[in-house]
């Protein structure tokens, strides 16, 4: 036996001894089955515990497969509010994306559109200034023709009638014809007058009050009938 002052004290057996190993023993004993009552009280409680646990997981999995978790609802609204605000978004990005795609497409439309009013009023241009040209040249071709016509016909007069003197009684001639170019040229001019007429009513508003061919301002010559 150890004393307070750490000595260990032998204790001389006899038979009190004895009867404390007994009861030693019997409360050895005690104490094992207490034990063991404990052991497998803490195995049923432990597995009562399991399978209340399990039960538990299982109903909270059967919830939230059916919908009704409050762990599985609370994220979800989270989530909805989130998508909502997200889709919000995104709906107004793509009507500002359609907006975009909508206003370059106006402008290609309103580019295209003026290039191609430019070049036909480029083209309408160029082609009245040809017609133009040309009929110029045919009068200018025709007036000459019909000086020369009636140089030859005064020269012709002149020969017929020194002819008359010297043979009065020798059949008259008709006078040749000077050139077959004068029908050709006003066949062609009448042909530029109506592709001119109808080239005026695409020259818009501004040539409405001109002439059958829209004559530029600084042209003042008058056309010829044919």
């Amino acid at each position: 036996m150890i004393n307070s002052c750490g000595r260990v004290r032998i204790i001389i057996c006899s038979p009190v001894s004895e009867m404390d190993e007994e009861d030693c023993e019997r409360r050895r004993m005690e104490c094992l089955d207490e034990m063991s009552n404990l052991e497998k009280q803490f195995n049923d409680l432990r597995d009562q515990l399991y399978r209340e646990r399990l039960s538990q997981v299982n109903s909270k999995l059967s919830e939230v497969e059916a919908g009704r978790a409050s762990e599985y609802l609370e994220p979800l609204a989270v989530l909805l509010e989130n998508m909502q605000v997200r889709t919000k978004v995104a709906g107004i990005y793509r009507e500002l994306c359609l907006d975009s795609v909508k206003n370059k497409y106006d402008c290609e439309i309103q580019a295209a559109s003026q290039h191609w009013e430019s070049e036909k009023l480029l083209l309408l241009d160029t082609v009245q200034s040809e017609l133009e040209e040309k009929i110029r040249r045919l009068e200018e071709d025709r007036h000459s023709i019909d000086i020369t016509s009636e140089l030859w016909n005064d020269e012709l007069s002149g020969r017929k009638k020194r002819r008359d003197v010297l043979s009065p009684d020798k059949k008259r001639r008709r006078p040749s014809v000077v050139s077959d170019i004068l029908p050709l040229l006003l066949c062609d001019w009448t042909a530029i007058r109506k592709a001119v007429a109808t080239l005026g009513p695409h020259r818009g508003k501004a040539d409405s009050d001109t002439a059958v061919f829209p004559f530029r301002a600084d042209r003042s010559r008058p056309i010829l009938n044919c």
